[in-house]
């Protein structure tokens, strides 16, 4: 990695978002192959297999497969295959794997598997030519770029609004929703509210990041930015999980960071702030539907399903600009590196 100043290959990458994610609705034509190669196969549900940031990118996914396609769909663990020898009949379903680098042995190993027990499988990874493609019947590249900061970013945006795109392509869409991204992702990434959640946020120690339906990806995806480039104890719960225990261990001297986009997910999280604030709770909303009577984080309204590819923008630099303040380089966290193997 070359020398440079703390936080610069981190911000470098957020701010070449709004080009990345304009280039993957560009090239959409390259994955539409894929998609009426599944919809051929007509899949009886489908599973994703992920680790890490990926795995926020599949839940993202679970949720379009199940709303969007109309099809039940899960997360696999790979464990079950890599350390407990399952055998599971996969006839008939669809089994995509998701991962930027593409190198982590158990979701290799596991893919495989599925494709020698019947399962259609999908790689969708940043690494052409990495051993997951070479495991996986199909492939989906994402088109993101080098990624050299440790942190996820580029990578993470580029791989959900691909996810968009392939589940939106298999049922014959037209991806319009995703129209003008790159734009709509500029304004995100230029909205107000972020340096005064920073400043919020700079001496907590304890913050729960929560969302409702497709948002809640965004709070878990949020919450591992703030752990791995601050080291905060960062936690992400579904509102609705929230609510069903967790939410006694909040109290004034948690942050909380409320996910809330216009849509379904956005309305059903009117209950679970008002849950938040009665418990004293410090709170910063971000979305779409970001109360007015709340510290905000107020982004442009999209389609719901489009949505976390925007709500995650601000929150990258939020991640960014804390870590910071707080002293760390989000560039290099401890004892991290940008390919986990695991098994």
């Amino acid at each position: 990695m070359p020398h440079t100043q703390p936080g610069e290959l981190m911000r470098a990458e957020i701010d070449q978002q709004p080009a990345v994610l304009t280039g993957i609705v560009d090239n959409r034509s390259d994955l539409v192959g894929v998609a009426a190669t599944i919809a051929a196969r007509r899949p009886r549900f489908v599973l994703f297999a992920a680790r890490g940031s990926s795995d926020h990118a599949a839940i993202y996914a679970k949720y379009l497969t199940e709303v969007l396609l109309g099809l039940p769909a899960g997360l696999i663990s790979a464990s079950t295959t890599t350390l407990y020898k399952a055998e599971p009949d996969l006839t008939d379903v669809l089994y995509i794997a998701v991962s930027q680098s593409g190198g982590s042995p158990d979701l290799v190993e596991a893919t495989a598997a599925a494709r020698a027990r019947g399962a259609l499988t999908v790689a969708v990874t940043n690494t052409p030519g990495s051993p997951l493609t070479e495991a996986a019947e199909l492939n989906v590249h994402i088109g993101a770029g080098v990624e050299q900061a440790v942190a996820a970013t580029k990578t993470y945006t580029a791989t959900l609004l691909t996810l968009y795109l392939l589940v939106d392509a298999i049922r014959g869409g037209d991806a319009s929703a995703a129209a003008g991204i790159g734009e709509t992702a500029s304004a995100a990434l230029a909205a107000d509210g972020v340096d005064a959640a920073v400043a919020r946020l700079r001496f907590a120690e304890r913050v729960v990041c929560t969302g409702r339906g497709y948002s809640s990806a965004t709070a878990a995806e949020t919450a591992l930015k703030l752990a791995e480039t601050s080291y905060l104890s960062a936690r992400a719960y579904s509102g609705a999980d929230l609510l069903h225990g967790p939410i006694a261990a909040l109290d004034e001297t948690t942050s909380v960071l409320a996910v809330t986009s216009a849509g379904a997910g956005g309305t059903a999280m009117a209950d679970v702030l008002k849950a938040i604030q009665t418990v004293g709770a410090d709170i910063v909303a971000v979305g779409s539907a970001a109360p007015a009577d709340l510290p905000r984080i107020l982004l442009p309204e999209t389609a719901e399903e489009i949505a976390p590819v925007l709500e995650i923008l601000p929150l990258q630099r939020l991640a960014l600009e804390l870590s910071l303040a707080r002293g760390r380089n989000p560039d290099q966290p401890r004892g991290l590196s940008k390919l986990t193997r695991t098994r």
